[in-house]
Formats: C-alpha cells, structure tokens, sequence
C-alpha cells in the first residue's frame, strides 16, 4: 500500500474540509474481464491510441483497501458488455461484489438486446443504485428502439446511468452530445451521469447539463495533464462549471489511470473554484444523489 499517497490524499481532504470522497467512476469487474481490459491498454488498443500505463494493476482486495486508505467511502463498479449475453453476467457479478464490500454502489449494466428491460428490471428491483452504459465501447445508439423502455424504467425509478458519450479519446459511431440529446428529448427526467465531463465535447455537454435538470457529468481524468494533452478544457466554460457546482461528481477511472489518485484531486483544486465547490464536487453531491449518510448508505443497511 502505498501510505505516502494516502497522506497526501488525507491532507488534501483537511485542507478542502473534507470527511471522504464519492467517487462516481470506479471499475470493479470480474477478474478475467478486467485483465482483458489491462491487456487492451498495454496493447495500445484503437480506442485509446496512446501509451496508458495501469498504475494501480493489483489484486481485487488490494484495490478495495486502497480506495479505504485513500478516504473513499462510497465508490462504484463500473463494468460494461461490448456484445449481447454478457450484461446479465456481470450485473450478477456486481451485486455479489457490492454484498461483500459494504462501500461499493451496488452498480448494473445494459445492452441492447433482447430481454434487457427483463434484467435490468430485476437488477433495480434487487437494489442496484447506479447503471453504466457505454457507448463506444458497445457501440450502440443510446436510440435504440429495444432500450427505450429500459430509459423510461430507470427515470422513473430515479437510478443514475453513468454513460460514455463523448468522443474522447477517440471518436465512435454513436458518441457526441447529438445521440444523448435526442435520449434526453425524449426521456427528460432520465437521471444521466457524462463520463469524463463528455470529452472532449466539453461545452455541448455542460448545455445538456443548463437544459436537463437530472443531467450530471462527472470529473474522470477532466483538467488532469494526461488529459489535458488531448483533451483541453477551455477556459471559458470554467464559470459554467461553477454554475453547475451542484451537479458535478468527482470520477477517476480507478484503478485504469495511468498517474496517481491524488492527481485528479489536484487537478480539480487548480481550477481555483473554492472549497466549497470541491466540496460539493468530491462528497456532497454523490451523498445527495444517492442518499448517502454518515451512517449508511441510504437506506442499504451498508456502513460508510
């Protein structure tokens, strides 16, 4: 473990005025599938083309325990099918997960096929608190016609979907804010979380935010120098990000960086948009959203 990171992560938490972190974007998934990914990384894979050193690749406890050291109380297993047959596997995966590691969300996924309203009924029925979609990976349109019941089931349940719709780091068929626009059109309640802040489609992004009160975006590697090389924030939509202060949630794609933890904290404080903003941002919205407490996590019968 590593104890000079988390003394760094710990001071940042006091200077801020911080009792832990919720981190939205965390990737717990079954081992053989999370190597496939480290290994589609250390290949240089089409999607990411560029070097992307894993820089926590440890075993499934270890990552736990780090996240624990690091002050995050509540995080979450992001996993995703890139083909039919898979998501109702890994939603299973995931709620055995989260039962045995009382800090996680109990996280779900989806696809466009045939029985996904079944299973992703069953999954919100059986109490996961957060979905994940992604577009480039699957390569699906968020239009489908065989996912619309599923939207209209998860906005009425009031269960946040993380969702990778932006184009970064390389642009897929249905990535870009056109496709979620459309989504949203229809199913304006539907409680969407942007990877990544959407990059690098920044500021199309932030205005599905001004428009759609349930719309959120989170901070994975957003204003990091990893990402700021390909993907630079622009400066003036920084007080749009202040304006929005309510509705962004820290990310980090732990343990699939390839710098450490506590720079996507920095990174975030060198915006200079004052504590309370990092406040809200690193713990307060995610405790608000997913009704989180310092007792429980909302309800769960899970300990923070």
């Amino acid at each position: 473990m590593d104890d000079h990171e988390s003394a760094r992560i710990r001071a940042f938490l006091a200077r801020v005025g911080l009792p832990g972190l919720v981190d939205v974007h965390t990737h717990f998934m079954p081992e053989r599938v999370l190597r496939k990914v480290w290994a589609y990384f250390d290949a240089v894979g089409p999607l990411t083309r560029m070097e992307w050193p894993i820089t926590y690749r440890h075993e499934e406890d270890e990552r736990v325990a780090l996240l624990r050291a690091f002050g995050v109380r509540a995080y979450t297993s992001m996993l995703y099918p890139h083909k039919p047959g898979m998501a109702r596997w890994l939603n299973d995966w995931a709620a055995e997960f989260a039962a045995r590691t009382p800090d996680c969300l109990r996280t779900a996924t989806l696809f466009p096929e045939t029985g996904v309203e079944s299973y992703v009924r069953e999954a919100v029925e059986g109490g996961a608190r957060v979905f994940k979609a992604h577009l480039q990976v699957g390569a699906y349109d968020p239009n489908d016609e065989r996912l619309d019941p599923v939207w209209g089931l998860l906005a009425e349940a009031a269960v946040p979907v993380v969702v990778h719709c932006g184009s970064g780091p390389a642009p897929g068929k249905h990535t870009g804010p056109e496709p979620v626009g459309r989504l949203l059109a229809r199913h304006p309640a539907l409680p969407l979380i942007v990877a990544h802040l959407g990059m690098p489609e920044y500021a199309d992004f932030l205005a599905l935010a001004e428009r759609y009160e349930q719309v959120r975006l989170d901070t994975t590697m957003a204003f990091t120098d990893f990402g700021e090389r390909f993907a630079p924030f622009p400066r003036e939509a920084r007080e749009r990000l202040a304006d929005l202060g309510d509705r962004i949630l820290l990310g980090t794609d732990f343990p699939n960086i390839p710098y450490p933890y506590i720079h996507q904290l920095e990174a975030l404080e060198r915006l200079e948009l004052g504590n309370e903003w990092l406040r809200a941002v690193c713990y307060g919205n995610g405790v608000r959203l997913f009704g989180l407490d310092d007792s429980g996590l909302g309800g769960s019968g899970h300990s923070l």
